[in-house]
């Protein structure tokens, strides 16, 4: 593993290098506390955490957004390749983003960054008209030590105050979704991140904070769906770390994917340079469709029965491909011809396109039934509508 004070000199050295950079990508920066942060020792930009808006380009919004959070041992911050890149590349897909610019170690220790969380996704719901996002639709990520102040915003929120005189207090911190990249969760296993947690806590730490602070102890029914990445073969922040936030996701049945490339190092961002690695970016959007978090498209239950020139199909999938392309696509396997979704896996209402796809039979000897290809020149489509609808096709 390598030593917290290299992990901090890179941090620190990407933060001096690409701070300008993310100024002069984004079009405006936002102080969280105009007049001043709780418990700031000072008046300089160390003092000031802040926002960097990215709102997505108009006419190609989702309406959803993310606060991002970039790593750098909270000793300093990946603000470019794990800040304004991805910002960049959430307005690819339509989501609107927030890079935040949080207070670090060694003038700052907990609870400033956890504080600063919490504002920046209160400031985003509260402003959620100025910026053209739904403020049910918000959640937060972050990488490496920026993926354990994501993860305390999931697992440590502030409730609304709605009768309080700032309005960026009568809405809550909690995020809606949260993701984790390479994410340092641990504060009392070996496997965490030393520099991460001296940083944070101090050289000895209160044994409860710390285990407070290590999040997959954190985990309830109020943490919201999370999506993971991490490889096998980081030194800097072990698997481990992911692995148990994953398990304690699934202990409390909190939705959750988590996807471990057995290829690659510490602090990759976006991976471009790798063509396996990279395609995590492709599995968050999946995840983020799929989910729900991208439309606030209604569902309703499907069921019904698949013939091939009258006869049951045996084997194969149907999926209802909705109009909207921010929509989930719900997805049913077919057995001995029948099929059935439920109001919360079936299709978005309105029209769709359906595809079937024929699976073949289950046999020692290779497929003859049903081995066929939809033809292109007839597309299936239905209207699907709210309640309970009966889909049934014959193909010949």
């Amino acid at each position: 593993m390598r030593s917290s004070r290299s992990f901090v000199r890179r941090a620190v050295a990407t933060l001096a290098v690409s701070l300008l950079t993310s100024f002069a990508l984004a079009e405006e920066t936002v102080l969280l506390w105009p007049d001043g942060a709780p418990g700031a020792v000072g008046d300089e930009d160390a003092d000031k955490p802040w926002l960097w808006p990215y709102p997505a380009p108009q006419g190609q919004s989702s309406g959803t957004a993310v606060v991002v959070c970039p790593g750098g041992g909270y000793g300093g911050l990946a603000v470019d390749h794990e800040g304004a890149q991805v910002a960049r590349w959430f307005n690819s897909i339509g989501v609107s983003a927030f890079v935040l610019k949080y207070r670090l170690g060694q003038r700052y220790q907990h609870p400033a960054p956890m504080q600063d969380v919490q504002r920046a996704m209160q400031y985003v719901r509260a402003n959620a008209d100025k910026y053209g996002v739904k403020p049910h639709r918000i959640g937060v990520m972050g990488f490496s030590a920026g993926g354990h102040l994501a993860s305390t915003c999931a697992t440590h929120f502030l409730e609304a105050k709605p009768d309080a005189a700032n309005p960026i207090e009568r809405v809550g911190s909690r995020p809606d979704f949260a993701i984790l990249a390479y994410p340092v969760i641990t504060m009392t296993e070996s496997w965490g991140h030393g520099g991460s947690r001296r940083n944070l806590l101090g050289d000895k730490p209160d044994p409860e904070l710390a285990k407070s602070l290590s999040n997959d102890q954190m985990v309830t029914a109020q943490t919201p769906p999370t999506f993971l990445f991490h490889t096998t073969e980081d030194t800097g922040v072990p698997v481990e770390n992911s692995l148990a936030f994953f398990a304690a996701c699934r202990k409390h049945k909190i939705p959750v994917e988590m996807h471990i490339y057995q290829f690659g190092p510490h602090g990759v961002g976006l991976a471009p340079g790798d063509p396996a690695l990279s395609t995590w970016k492709e599995r968050l959007h999946d995840w983020l469709r799929n989910s729900g978090l991208l439309a606030d498209a209604r569902r309703a239950a499907a069921s019904g029965m698949i013939r091939v020139n009258g006869e049951p199909l045996t084997r194969g999938q149907i999926a209802f491909h909705p109009q909207n392309a921010f929509a989930p696509i719900a997805m049913a396997m077919v057995r001995n011809g029948s099929y059935k979704l439920d109001a919360n896996h079936g299709p978005i209402i309105g029209d769709n396109r359906v595809t079937l796809v024929p699976l073949g039979d289950i046999a020692l000897g290779p497929p003859v039934k049903h081995a066929f290809t939809m033809p292109e020149a007839t597309p299936l489509s239905v209207h699907v509508v709210e309640g309970t609808n009966e889909f049934d096709f014959d193909l010949r």
